[in-house]
């Protein structure tokens, strides 16, 4: 996968901590080998899912580097922080360290946000980070934010800076919008949804980044690969929901220390919630279907 054919499956990956806070980047780089070896074309590292806002610069730093015992070809990374040093400097690292790309949150204290302050803000780590230029793809998850990159803004972005914004990720859940971003001439746009990849080229969608991707990758490649297979698709779309009913980042973190018996992935940074019972048991049941060999 080159820098310019960032496509496919891709799983959000989530950070092992200890009980002190402490990241395990050996353990990140056993699951996130893993997931590379079971299905996934790529990795989004950093993200939500990997709790990257719950974590200071020399910590992200850390998981950063810590990922060069990847293939980090493969590897889209979360840099957009609200204050701009920080984004520069993080987006920066990698470009150095030959990441695909980065995965770019807006500035996302001040709201409402106008598309010209948008804009100069991208303007501006651009320009910052001309030295180890790397694609960026905007990362839209206005629940979390408050902000939505409106295809309007997308596209003039897109059209002043081609050589540089790439596309987005879209973590709305609004189809329709994704469908609208799709329209925008060379921007690869990536649903959180796995499911959506049994719509992908009617859709013109580059793929999906999801943190319940991490469970069972080789279905949702199966699914990319087909993607005219309804039965597939249900399946997929069921599993994710069964883990989606569950505090989705502790929720994966489980069933990830299921899969790898490591008790590390049970720790989430706070504010993240700490499993019910009733949690765990619904998770177990998940995991013990979703790990048989065929998986």
């Amino acid at each position: 996968m080159s820098v310019t054919e960032f496509r496919g499956v891709v799983a959000a990956v989530p950070t092992p901590f200890d009980e002190e806070g402490r990241i395990d980047t050996e353990a990140f780089v056993e699951h996130a080998s893993w997931c590379l070896n079971n299905g996934c074309d790529g990795l989004n590292v950093l993200g939500t899912t990997g709790e990257a806002n719950s974590l200071s610069f020399e910590q992200r730093s850390a998981v950063m580097v810590a990922a060069e015992a990847l293939d980090t070809k493969r590897l889209m990374v979360g840099t957009g922080t609200p204050d701009l040093e920080t984004t520069i400097a993080l987006t920066s690292l990698a470009g150095r360290l030959g990441y695909a790309a980065v995965l770019v949150l807006p500035p996302y204290y001040y709201k409402p946000a106008p598309d010209d302050g948008l804009f100069a803000w991208f303007a501006r780590l651009i320009r910052g980070t001309a030295k180890n230029p790397i694609p960026m793809y905007l990362y839209n998850f206005p629940q979390m934010t408050g902000i939505t990159y409106s295809p309007a803004f997308a596209a003039r972005l897109a059209e002043a800076f081609p050589d540089r914004i790439k596309g987005a990720k879209d973590s709305s859940g609004d189809l329709d919008y994704a469908r609208q971003l799709s329209r925008i001439p060379n921007f690869a746009v990536f649903p959180s949804n796995e499911a959506t990849l049994a719509d992908a080229g009617a859709d013109n969608y580059a793929g999906t980044i999801s943190a319940t991707i991490n469970i069972a990758p080789a279905l949702s490649a199966k699914l990319w690969k087909s993607q005219d297979d309804t039965p597939l698709q249900d399946r997929v779309l069921r599993l994710r929901q069964l883990i989606a009913a569950n505090p989705l980042i502790p929720a994966v973190k489980y069933l990830v220390a299921k899969r790898s018996g490591n008790p590390v992935w049970y720790n989430a940074a706070p504010p993240q919630p700490t499993l019910s019972d009733a949690h765990r048991e619904t998770l177990d049941l998940i995991a013990a279907r979703a790990y048989q060999p065929e998986q």
